[in-house]
């Protein structure tokens, strides 16, 4: 097991398109795979180590929308409350000048209008260098007009930050104090959350190029689409910042199996099978999305049509990944779970490398 990944790996990083990477899989609940390839600091010398911590940007999603279906399973909130009645200061208008009528559904669906782009300068996203707090970040973003009614178009957006936002007003604490009580801590995620657990084990972060460079703070990265992404290492160290429920947390590669392998089985210590039934099905009927094949549930993309989807996997498989170089896919009728984790943006999250790793494990696993 693991000739063709092995090959991915190491033609990754020795073609300059990724500085260092690890990957795990698990198949019906058994440990198949567990690799590093490269440097965990190329400048240093230093190989890439097993269980590095690493800035998780998108990987956070999952974590804060499984930790609100958990308050959901607790009857803490609902999926059908309106976020302006959790958040006093967040009440995006329509057009006509009436309140959106935007829901936690519509949060974790990315269906409720809001953008990752915004013409104000000082809104944060969650990635990017920021002295505000929930309030003072999301009250501009309330006021920024919408992309579209809630519920009739889908955008991938700062949605999942507005969501974290809820979860810590609701518990009266944290995000991560919510995170940690109804997920990480059940599923005993010690080394996730808005913290660095170990800084001798955080990777260090670099941007796309031949070879990619360390990053700098902050850091702009130009994906294919043309546009950039503005990266701040430091963020997750600062105690200004808002903890961004989109982009925010730290972790490790074997506790995203964890919580991974807790959603394909069910749940685990924190949420209700049902629930993690509904997050893994197709929440957002014909919305249009751009990438064929796929829908959207809870967590992430769920793949309906693995043919138009150019996937090994099969229909009901749930993916994303972590702009900061991250992929990972659950695939429940083959009980499979990948946790590809690099320290390289964008390359290790929408480049040639994690679609190429997939295919790779697939084959090794047939």
């Amino acid at each position: 097991m693991g000739a063709r990944v092995n090959a991915v790996m190491d033609e990754a990083v020795s073609g300059n398109k990724i500085v260092g990477a690890e990957v795990i899989v698990y198949r019906h609940g058994n440990l198949v795979l567990r690799r590093t390839a490269g440097h965990f600091d190329r400048e240093a010398g230093a190989p890439m180590i097993e269980n590095a911590i690493y800035r998780l940007a998108s990987v956070t999603k999952p974590v804060v929308a499984a930790t609100a279906l958990a308050m959901i399973d607790k009857g803490l909130l609902s999926l059908g409350d309106l976020v302006s009645d959790h958040l006093d200061y967040f009440a995006p208008r329509l057009e006509d000048g009436s309140l959106a009528a935007i829901t936690i559904h519509h949060l974790l669906t990315h269906t409720a209008g809001l953008a990752y782009g915004y013409a104000d300068p000082t809104i944060s996203t969650g990635l990017g260098p920021s002295d505000k707090d929930f309030r003072a970040n999301f009250s501009l973003v309330a006021a920024a007009p919408l992309l579209f009614a809630p519920g009739t178009g889908w955008n991938y957006s700062v949605a999942i930050d507005v969501l974290g936002a809820v979860l810590a007003t609701v518990v009266g604490g944290s995000l991560q104090d919510a995170v940690q009580t109804h997920l990480t801590g059940p599923l005993g995620m010690s080394e996730t959350g808005f913290f660095v657990a170990d800084r001798a084990r955080l990777a260090k972060p670099y941007a796309d190029g031949t070879p990619p460079t360390a990053m700098a703070d902050p850091q702009s990265v130009e994906g294919d689409d043309g546009g950039s992404v503005v990266f701040s290492p430091s963020r997750i160290f600062s105690d200004k910042a808002f903890q961004s429920g989109g982009a925010g947390m730290a972790g490790t590669a074997e506790d995203i199996a964890k919580f991974l392998e807790a959603l394909r089985t069910g749940g685990g210590a924190a949420l209700k099978p049902e629930t993690v039934a509904l997050g893994f099905s197709n929440r957002i009927g014909d919305l249009y999305r751009k990438d064929q094949g796929q829908r959207f549930g809870y967590f992430g993309a769920v793949i309906d049509d693995p043919a138009a989807a150019e996937s090994p996997s099969a229909a009901g498989t749930v993916n994303w990944g972590g702009v900061y170089g991250h992929s990972w896919l659950v695939d429940p009728a083959n009980a499979i779970t990948i946790v590809s984790m690099s320290n390289t943006a964008l390359e290790g999250c929408t480049g040639r490398y994690p679609k190429d790793l997939i295919r790779a494990v697939y084959a090794d696993l047939n």
